[in-house]
């Protein structure tokens, strides 16, 4: 009897060790099973925000296949110039041989203020010095509008300031509605006339940069072929030697006209002061002079002091008066 009862006794201890053996087994099976859950979700985690996707080695094409996206206003002022590193010396130009007036005429002289569109004070400043100048207004610029009207409103004429590609883009971005050499024709042309649909009742276009694109024939004689179309001037403003701007005039035969003299690239008022000179000196000799300055305060100063020689020596006029068709 009492060998019955413990063989029953080690059963029991048995089953119950074997039932603990199982729930024991089961016990870590779900552990590991939620441990493996949390790496799973801890690697995931990881991944996606340490881990930098591989870029596709594939070009992305996009459906806009008309213009980059180089027409959207920005909210930095773009350089106002990158200067030749060399000066560029203004051409010998031939003396006329015309007989001499009755009264000695002064020789004329366009004065251009480029880069205009991102300070409205300091047009308003200009506009009233109450003198024949000439606005150039950068498209797509938060003031361009209001500048115009500040024109219309003082009887300057207006140009546009037509940003193109320098040597150094794109390290140096000429601001938007920039015309680039890497445009299709197609692209060209539509930005210039996004470009001149910016600036109204312009009349005529001179350069903003454009070191790189005034050297590319083909792609002047495109933006030159709708200047013809709309009976526009162009003053090149001699950003580079090896500017292709005169023959491709020339050869479409539009008014035109070359920057004789950078007034304020160096911001100085003894520097300007001898600039104005020089355009005074260029203009006597030639008959005609091309001055380009810039919405600097210290120029504004400095033509303001100058002005009353300044007309005693020369004409000042709209740019239309000094461009001409090259024979």
């Amino acid at each position: 009897m009492a060998k019955r009862k413990t063989t029953r006794r080690n059963k029991n201890r048995r089953k119950s060790r074997k039932k603990n053996l199982f729930n024991s087994s089961l016990l870590k099976a779900f552990v590991g099973l939620g441990c493996i859950l949390i790496l799973v979700v801890l690697a995931g985690v990881l991944a996606r925000f340490l881990i930098t996707p591989a870029k596709s080695l594939r070009p992305q094409v996009t459906s806009d296949k008309s213009v980059p996206a180089t027409q959207k206003p920005i909210a930095k002022i773009p350089p106002f110039e990158i200067y030749p590193k060399k000066e560029i010396p203004p051409e010998e130009k031939p003396p006329k041989l015309t007989p001499p007036p009755e009264k000695k005429q002064l020789p004329l002289v366009a004065l251009i203020i480029d880069d205009l569109g991102y300070d409205k004070k300091i047009a308003e400043k200009f506009s009233g010095l109450d003198v024949n100048i000439t606005f150039s207004i950068l498209p797509f610029s938060p003031f361009q509008d209001s500048i115009v009207q500040l024109s219309k409103a003082n009887g300057l004429e207006t140009m546009l300031h037509l940003p193109m590609e320098p040597i150094e883009y794109p390290n140096v971005n000429p601001g938007p509605g920039t015309l680039l050499t890497s445009m299709t024709a197609d692209q060209l042309i539509h930005q210039l006339k996004e470009d001149l649909q910016a600036v109204p009742d312009v009349k005529g276009v001179n350069n903003h940069m454009g070191s790189k694109m005034t050297a590319q024939s083909s792609q002047m004689y495109q933006i030159f072929s709708i200047l013809k179309q709309r009976n526009l001037y162009f003053v090149d403003s001699r950003t580079s030697p090896q500017t292709l701007c005169k023959p491709s005039a020339r050869l479409f035969q539009i008014p035109f006209a070359q920057r004789d003299v950078f007034l304020d690239h160096l911001q100085k008022a003894r520097f300007i002061r001898k600039q104005i000179n020089e355009l005074i000196r260029i203009a006597q000799r030639n008959g005609y002079a091309v001055g380009i300055a810039h919405p600097h305060i210290i120029t504004y100063k400095v033509l303001r002091e100058m002005l009353p020689d300044l007309q005693k020596a020369v004409q000042l006029v709209p740019a239309s008066q000094i461009v001409h068709l090259l024979g």
